[in-house]
């Protein structure tokens, strides 16, 4: 409705202007979106705009222009890196700058296209079937900075919060799982009005 009375979006932070589309919506869906016809290359890609700033210190570290994206030599120069010393320059965990070397490779990739489909309890098809306690086995789908989205079998993702993957201290999501990871989690709140599921990773005792 929005797109129909505004025209198209511009940009990924057009939606920002989108009623009801409040800022945790906005977060957790953002890095899905692509816009073609942006003028910021990055909404073109998988990378979510809280690492924007990233991608620029490490185009400034290697010398390189963005408007370059997808050109033989921007790949030959990302391909060429040693990872364990740019992440550390720029403050960033090796998992995150995997991620974001891998969507710099591949501008146009969906990374959801490319996961193995996960094993589902055949006996759950909805959020109604969901109730905590339930062990389930999923696909992680996305990972931003408070957490990660699986894929359970549902029409809703379930989220892990940060806390909930591991009994360890966790600095990002990133460092505990990546897309595509099949992971096993359990069912700690089932919010059925607003359609939510909060898993955990981990085990309960």
């Amino acid at each position: 409705k929005f797109r129909e009375e505004k025209g198209k979006f511009s940009d990924r932070k057009t939606l920002q202007s989108v009623p009801r589309l409040g800022a945790k919506t906005y977060e957790q869906c953002i890095g899905f979106i692509r816009v073609p016809e942006s003028a910021n290359l990055l909404d073109r890609t998988p990378i979510h705009p809280e690492s924007y700033a990233v991608v620029d210190k490490l185009c400034r570290t290697l010398g390189l222009k963005l408007e370059d994206l997808g050109s033989d030599a921007f790949k030959a120069s990302l391909k060429a890196i040693e990872t364990e010393g740019v992440a550390q320059t720029l403050g960033v965990g090796v998992p995150t700058l995997r991620d974001i070397v891998d969507s710099l490779l591949r501008p146009g990739r969906d990374p959801r296209e490319e996961l193995p489909a996960p094993i589902f309890h055949t006996d759950v098809l909805s959020i109604e079937d969901l109730h905590p306690g339930m062990e389930l086995h999923g696909t992680v789908r996305n990972v931003i900075d408070f957490g990660a989205f699986v894929d359970i079998g549902i029409k809703n993702d379930g989220l892990v919060h940060i806390s909930q993957l591991s009994h360890k201290f966790v600095k990002h999501p990133m460092d505990v799982v990546s897309v595509g990871d099949t992971v096993t989690v359990w069912v700690i709140g089932v919010d059925q009005k607003k359609g939510r599921v909060s898993l955990t990773m981990r085990k309960p005792d």
